[in-house]
């Protein structure tokens, strides 16, 4: 998944309400990330974007985690924690005339127990809370895609390699995980 949590950059770890049942999607909560947090949300990206980009015949060992470096705004970014590790990582961008969701990744054995619904779900409150539409990419064929459109993404446009996608302010949010 290529889209982080709308934060004022003075965040500690916040624990978030759990609204899934998994005990993945339970316990988390989110910090603000740091500078030292670029290596490990790098090659989280590089591990979680790999059969994707493979799929598409794009996979570079160093670009996939050079492009993680080149956007890595820590202000904009959120870090997702479980039992104190790692479990992923949101941001979320202010953009012209949107907030951009991006580098948003689960670590893989977090992923599928409704961890990413509970987060997104959290993100999409506050952008709604704000009145903003969403705007995100997603890797054509990505299995992320059908979370993004249980969440009220619709697409915007695509190309061979990408799906464009947007979720207007107070769109309808799915609630499976």
């Amino acid at each position: 998944m290529d889209a982080g949590v709308v934060g004022s950059g003075t965040r500690s770890d916040v624990a978030v309400p759990a609204r899934a049942t998994s005990a993945h999607a339970a316990g988390w909560v989110l910090r603000s990330a740091v500078a030292a947090d670029i290596e490990v949300i790098a090659e989280l990206r590089a591990t979680v974007m790999r059969a994707d980009l493979e799929r598409l015949g794009r996979y570079d060992e160093h670009r996939v985690r050079q492009r993680l470096r080149d956007s890595f705004s820590p202000q904009h970014t959120s870090i997702i924690m479980i039992d104190r590790e790692l479990a992923g990582c949101v941001t979320v961008r202010p953009a012209e005339d949107r907030q951009w969701l991006e580098h948003f990744y689960l670590a893989p054995h977090c992923q599928g127990q409704g961890l990413g619904s509970t987060v997104l779900r959290t993100v999409l409150e506050r952008t709604d809370a704000q009145g903003m539409t969403v705007g995100l990419n997603v890797l054509q064929g990505s299995a992320a895609r059908r979370l993004y459109e249980r969440h009220g993404f619709v697409v915007e446009a695509q190309d061979p390699i990408d799906v464009f996608m947007m979720r207007p302010p107070g769109a309808m949010a799915g609630t499976k995980a």
